[in-house]
């Protein structure tokens, strides 16, 4: 199979979840909701990397300067969608907690989530990871 028509299967096999998987009779506004932001966040990064590779494979520097422009937009959008989905779930937001802006190994991170027990050990809903992020808490 010749590179481009490699590509062009790559292609058709991203963004598997575009459609619902369930009956749309079925589910809540807020699942479908939920459903097209998640979409939309995973159409956010997928322009990401295609910018990546075309900033990486121009050129011109006018046009990979335009490009990497263009690419850190879809990076915005798809913080913002990602601030959506955390403030409409109580997990994620909890995991987004724990994970983002740490200093240590993601690993470490979750070891050390995993010893505390979580949110649940702390008694005051925090993880017990101010020295993992480098900020006292």
């Amino acid at each position: 199979m010749t590179p481009s028509a490699r590509n062009r299967t790559e292609r058709t096999t991203v963004a598997q979840s575009a459609g619902l998987h369930e009956d749309g009779e079925l589910l809540s506004d807020e699942t479908k909701d939920r459903h097209r932001a998640l979409v939309s966040l995973q159409e956010e990064l997928e322009a990401v990397d295609w910018y990546d590779q075309r900033v990486e494979a121009a050129t011109d520097p006018e046009l990979k300067t335009l490009l990497a422009h263009n690419r850190d937009e879809e990076k915005e959008h798809a913080a913002m969608v990602l601030e959506w989905l955390r403030r409409r779930d109580a997990v994620l937001d909890e995991q987004l907690r724990t994970y983002l802006f740490t200093e240590a190994p993601v690993t470490e991170v979750e070891d050390a989530a995993m010893g505390a027990g979580g949110s649940e050990a702390a008694g005051d809903g925090s993880l017990g990871l101010g020295s993992l992020r480098g900020v006292e808490q």
